[in-house]
């Protein structure tokens, strides 16, 4: 019936179809348009909303150089910390007899949404130590208290104790103290993708690198992580889009002030509050336009993946 009737297909897509035409299509469609609006979305501006995130004239309203600098450092900093930490839980998990013990331990935070986890280390940070555990853990250090989500010195700025600097660029106290709160969630995400990596190796071909006078380093460097790395890149590419992503937890903890946003809580600002919707528009599209490079080249390995099995 249907190789007769090739349309009998899309008679049971177009469901499916619709939906996606009207929650993602024209959303899309109509951001992108908005963003060659004026700030109430009448008459065309052109690209002057994307040159207003270029040149950046409002640095202490809308810093949208900052943003873009807050997003890049999460890009990279974010999975460079979580994926070698999962990796290394999962390595070492997975030769305790309490593995499935340490691994749901560790899997715990990635239960509970990103806002919950803002409010629960809202508290953790609290300038107060009777209050904060941070500070109550670095009083016993002989550190002062410090206000981690407000505070902009760079690392350098906070060891020495020394004044406000502004931090080296987004290398700030209070942006590590947020990716703190992302690894603190993730990690457990890592651990528990690699470790089923790590369960697919067989324990044949380790136990022959063994024989052959392979020692634990050069089995883990030559055998594991050639093995295990399509599943170290599904896990990098899912952290990234998360990182370029990122709006919750920064909204909740800082709101953005202190030099802490990233494009879409800035987006959200410049369209919600200030009502440029223009400027919003474009801001959304730029976090497209970062994503979808990713995208492609995350379905472009499953491709290449498929293919050669």
């Amino acid at each position: 019936m249907i190789g007769r009737k090739p349309w009998v297909p899309w008679i049971w897509l177009s469901p499916a179809l619709l939906l996606l035409g009207v929650f993602l299509v024209y959303p899309v469609a109509d951001t992108v348009r908005r963003s060659f609006q004026g700030p109430r979305s009448e008459g065309w501006v052109g690209f002057d909303n994307y040159q207003f995130i270029i040149d950046n004239p409002q640095p202490f309203v809308a810093d949208t150089h900052g943003a873009i600098l807050n997003n890049l450092f999460w890009l990279i900093g974010f999975p460079l910390i979580v994926v070698p930490l999962g990796l290394v839980l999962a390595v070492l998990t997975s030769r305790v007899r309490y593995e499935a013990v340490a691994k749901s331990t560790i899997f715990i935070p990635m239960a509970i949404s990103f806002v919950a986890a803002a409010v629960i280390w809202k508290f953790m940070y609290e300038f107060n130590p009777e209050i904060g555990t941070a500070n109550a853990i670095a009083g016993e250090l002989g550190r002062n208290p410090t206000a981690w989500l407000q505070d902009t010195r760079s690392p350098t700025g906070w060891l020495t104790k020394g004044t406000p600097d502004g931090g080296w660029g987004p290398l700030q106290v209070n942006n590590l103290a947020l990716i703190g709160i992302g690894v603190w969630m993730w990690t457990g995400f890592s651990l528990v993708v690699l470790s089923a990596g790590l369960k697919g190796i067989s324990t044949e071909v380790l136990e022959a690198a063994r024989v052959d006078g392979a020692n634990e380093w050069q089995i883990f460097r030559r055998i594991i992580l050639p093995m295990i790395s399509p599943t170290l890149a599904v896990v990098t590419t899912t952290l990234v889009i998360l990182a370029l992503k990122l709006f919750d937890l920064v909204w909740v903890t800082t709101g953005g002030r202190f030099a802490t946003d990233v494009v879409a809580t800035l987006f959200f600002k410049e369209a919600f509050v200030v009502r440029d919707y223009g400027v919003g528009a474009a801001l959304a599209v730029v976090l497209l336009l970062a994503v979808v490079p990713v995208m492609v080249l995350s379905i472009r390995r499953f491709q290449f993946q498929e293919e050669i099995r």
